[in-house]
This record gives structure tokens, sequence and C-alpha cells, in this order.
């Protein structure tokens, strides 16, 4: 699993790749830590862009909960984009939806975070 990260306007865009697991959970957790903790009210808002991100165990799924807490209470935002078919009916069966504002496009998310009323509460 690698993170890949990239600025696209004043966005962080995180891309994983690969698998995230058991044995890659930990390796992605301390990568988006020093991140997150700039993800916070007048920082950076962050989109994870999931487009190579292959699989995501419940382990995973945990570790995006304990991000979605930790920007939650620094009043910052952060979204998902653009998961393959798969992924994202894990998110929605897990009900990640509820936690994550998902959009079918990283540009989608971009737009999103920059417009003037930044709506990141799942519709």
């Amino acid at each position: 699993m690698n993170l890949n990260s990239r600025l696209q306007g004043s966005v962080l865009i995180l891309a994983p790749q690969g698998r995230i697991d058991h044995t890659s959970s930990e390796a992605f957790s301390a990568a988006l830590k020093p991140h997150l903790t700039e993800c916070k009210s007048g920082g950076t808002p962050v989109v994870l862009d999931f487009c190579g991100t292959e699989y995501i165990s419940s382990i995973g799924l945990r570790a995006l909960m304990l991000a979605a807490r930790q920007v939650k209470a620094q009043d910052g935002h952060i979204v998902i984009a653009a998961p393959p078919k798969t992924l994202r009916e894990v998110l929605d069966v897990s009900r990640f939806n509820l936690i994550y504002r998902i959009f079918d496009s990283v540009d989608a998310a971009v737009t999103s975070l920059l417009s003037a009323d930044i709506e990141t509460k799942p519709r």
C-alpha cells in the first residue's frame, strides 16, 4: 500500500494504492497522520482518492473511521472520491456514506471543497 499525494488548488489529494488490510492498515494510518494534522479549520481540506485502491478490510475501515473522527474534532474537511464499484459497495454497506461524502470523481470532490459553502456532510 502506497499513499501518493498531490495538491489540486488548495486541496490535498491523497491516493492510496493497492490494498488496505491487516498487513497495511498501520502503514496507511501512519502515512495519513501528518496530513490529518493539517486538515483542520482554516487548514488544508483532503480528498481521499480511492481510484487505485483494490480492497479495504474491516481494519482499513477502522482507520478511515479514526481519520474522520480526528478531522471532525478539528473542524476540518475530508471526503472520499472515485472508489471502484466494489469498494463503493463496501463503503455503502458499511454505512461509511453516512460518515464521508463520497464523490464519483476527484474533480467533483475538489469543486465541492472549494465552493463557498463547503458541504462535507453525507447527503
